[in-house]
């Protein structure tokens, strides 16, 4: 009998079993590690966030992470912080602080990928913390360990006094003071802020504003006339590496108007009839016009107010007007509160018989 020659019985073999290449090794199918990771002094606690990772080592999509895992250590800050291995798991030498389970995040929050970590336990102003993060699949694979994140839990600053806030025509200026002491009742050195501004006294407020240090006033020209805003400033301190947020100041309320009267009409004509004038005129260029005002009055005297139109419409019947000579002109008026009033426009005389 014909014998095969050894490495063609070996092909046949992994033919006949439907192999079509070499296993893949189980360290590339781990998910990536997070590359991202953030972390600031904010509220007496540090805040950390980061995004968890949509691929795995071989570059294939990670749809089955179940959890994070955040490891703490922490030293004095004189020497390099310890290296971050992965052993069975976990980080040599690190202590596990948090176990996220993304399913059920709370107290974390977790929105898409992005995740927020709020670490409160056992801070002392001065200490390097160093933070690694790690994250798991549905099978227990472990990603390798994030990038270091060291910071010094800084004092904040105290917050400051309530601003002061003066509104204008599209604009709003905030002054405030800067804060006396940090939390730990040190001395503040050189100091930023962020204006915050919301549409209520408690609820969600937005960062508008970034102030650089040594100034303590703004301009916000992002607002809009008659909406009231809730307005409240942070100090923030920065050292090397690490930004310490102070608690926000109290809210005040800022309500733009505008203050300046729209342009006039123009361009005024009255075309009698028996008994009636008709009116039209150009309208005013300005675009905060909700409607006209038209006044009426004889030869000599005052002009008294007749009527008036609501925007576009800039023609106007003045009706059952006895025979005689009558004086016209029409203003324009803001659709504000305040419902200013532009100066008048030019004067149209016209005779009736």
């Amino acid at each position: 009998m014909t014998r095969l020659p050894l490495a063609l019985v070996v092909v046949l073999a992994l033919a006949a079993c439907g192999r079509a290449g070499p296993p893949v090794a189980p360290q590339i199918r781990v998910p990536a590690p997070v590359s991202d990771s953030r972390g600031v002094v904010e509220d007496g606690a540090i805040v950390l966030t980061w995004t968890n990772p949509q691929r795995r080592i071989d570059n294939t999509r990670v749809r089955d992470l179940t959890e994070a895992r955040v490891y703490r250590t922490d030293d004095d800050g004189l020497v390099q912080p310890k290296p971050a291995l992965l052993a069975q798991g976990r980080i040599a030498g690190y202590r596990e602080i948090a176990v996220i389970r993304l399913a059920a995040p709370a107290p974390a929050v977790v929105q898409g990928d992005r995740v927020r970590f709020i670490d409160r336990e056992g801070l002392r102003f001065g200490r390097r913390y160093t933070y690694v993060v790690v994250t798991e699949d549905s099978t227990g694979r472990v990603s390798p360990p994030s990038g270091r994140l060291s910071l010094t839990f800084l004092a904040a600053p105290e917050a400051p006094p309530a601003p002061t806030v003066e509104a204008g025509d599209g604009e709003v200026r905030v002054r405030w003071q800067r804060p006396a002491r940090l939390l730990d009742g040190g001395e503040p050195g050189p100091l930023t802020y962020e204006v915050l501004r919301g549409p209520t006294t408690d609820g969600p407020a937005d960062v508008v504003l970034a102030i650089p240090a040594g100034e303590t006033q703004t301009l916000d020209k992002t607002v809009e006339n008659d909406r009231t805003y809730y307005y409240a400033v942070r100090a923030i301190r920065q050292e090397a590496d690490t930004t310490a947020r102070g608690e926000p100041s109290p809210r005040v309320a800022a309500r733009p108007e505008r203050t300046t009267p729209p342009a006039p009409p123009a361009n005024l004509v009255g075309t009698p009839s028996a008994s009636s004038v008709r009116l039209s005129w150009t309208a005013s260029p300005d675009p905060s016009v909700g409607g006209y005002v038209i006044y009426r009055g004889g030869p000599t005297g005052d002009l008294v107010r007749i009527g008036s139109t609501r925007g576009p419409v800039t023609t106007f019947t003045d009706r059952d007007v006895a025979p005689g000579t009558y004086r016209y002109a029409v203003t324009a008026q803001a659709a504000t509160v305040r419902a200013d009033e532009s100066a008048r426009s030019n004067e149209a005389t016209v005779t009736l018989p």
